[in-house]
């Protein structure tokens, strides 16, 4: 398993940016494809972005295509999520995750190492 720290969060006006960090241990972190996911109060988790270990494809849901990019750096063990035109649903616990899975899924339980979490806040 990989040991993940997410940071980055905070709080932040609509229309705002904010980009999260996620650090990794271990020398294997390019193996990994690498996720973004997110749980508001009261609401289930969903999937926000993924990124493939070497090629680099990324993954996005619907509703954060265009405003949020996922992007990683192999020699620096680190994944990470822009955030651009922030809105108030943005609003969340953002986790980061890693995968061995062999195909891509927009599923939590395909993700085997996660984060503990760093408070994205979305002010109207």
């Amino acid at each position: 398993q990989v040991q993940l720290v997410e940071s980055g969060g905070g709080l932040v006006q609509a229309g705002g940016s904010l980009r999260l960090s996620c650090a990794a241990s271990g020398r294997t972190f390019s193996r990994y494809r690498m996720g973004w996911f997110r749980q508001a109060p009261g609401k289930e988790r969903e999937f926000v972005a993924a990124i493939a270990g070497s090629s680099g494809r990324t993954y996005y849901a619907d509703s954060v295509k265009g405003r949020f990019t996922i992007s990683r750096d192999n020699a620096k063990n680190t994944v990470y999520l822009q955030m651009n035109s922030l809105k108030p649903e943005d609003t969340a616990v953002y986790y980061c995750a890693a995968s061995l899975a062999p195909i891509f899924r927009q599923l939590g339980s395909d993700f085997g190492s996660w984060g503990q979490g760093t408070q994205v806040t979305v002010s109207s």
